[in-house]
């Protein structure tokens, strides 16, 4: 049979897709034992999970972005899930880092405002998952900092106001949220979790892929694997089975 009397016989595959979309800490999220991978390694033929993740970006960068990359018309209706995962540099300190500080309520604002963006396209609440900041360990980071000419540019407990912030909006509409900030710190000790004071070590990416394991499974537990195993394939004619 040629190809593309295949393709005439047989219906468009479009793979569901998890939208991943954050700064840095989500950018770097496919690197060797990122979360991120660990995502789509277990999603595997039956989702494509897609890094939208821009290092440096804070929510009000991240707002005008949005649009261009979810579309009622091209992708809403294959994405199962959305992470919006900023914070960590909007907590960023106005005097010390003013290129990337976003006021804190102004955060909150622009989350419910990608939110309502989302629902405009019809991706529903229950199909988006906002992620808080991890917390700050302030002597590594500063180390990096200083390493730059720079002062400490960020403070835990400001990180964690934004966090607390994150939370209340998901409170507020009706999405779920996955409070890193908070549940790191449960382990008194968290800087094991940070490469480097802010960014996630092998052990914090690890934590985060099973923590936001725990809410997606149930969403997406009953998508099917896409195509037959390939014992199932019957080689007599494949094209019954494939088509």
């Amino acid at each position: 049979m040629a190809l593309a009397e295949a393709g005439a016989r047989g219906r468009l595959l479009l793979w569901p897709r998890v939208v991943l979309f954050g700064d840095s800490i989500t950018e770097f999220s496919f690197q060797e034992n990122g979360w991120g991978a660990s995502l789509a390694e277990r999603l595997v033929r039956k989702c494509d999970v897609v890094n939208r993740g821009l290092s440096g970006y804070n929510t009000r960068w991240a707002k005008l972005i949005l649009p261009r990359l979810i579309t009622k018309s091209t992708s809403a209706e294959s994405t199962v899930a959305v992470t919006i995962f900023f914070g960590a540099n909007d907590s960023a300190l106005k005097d010390l880092n003013p290129k990337q500080h976003v006021p804190l309520e102004e955060y909150a604002a622009n989350l419910k405002s990608m939110i309502q963006y989302l629902k405009s396209v019809d991706i529903a609440e229950d199909r988006i998952i906002l992620i808080t900041p991890p917390p700050l360990q302030e002597s590594a980071w500063e180390k990096e900092c200083l390493a730059k000419g720079d002062k400490l540019n960020r403070r835990n407990a400001t990180t964690g106001e934004y966090a607390q912030a994150c939370v209340q909006v998901a409170r507020d509409c009706g999405t779920d949220v996955l409070d890193l900030w908070t549940l790191m710190q449960k382990n008194q000790d968290f800087s094991s979790y940070l490469s480097d004071g802010l960014h996630l070590s092998t052990e914090g990416n690890s934590f985060l892929a099973a923590q936001l394991w725990s809410r997606l499974e149930k969403k997406l537990s009953a998508l099917p694997l896409l195509l037959p195993y390939w014992r199932d394939v019957d080689h007599m004619d494949p094209e019954a089975s494939l088509l």
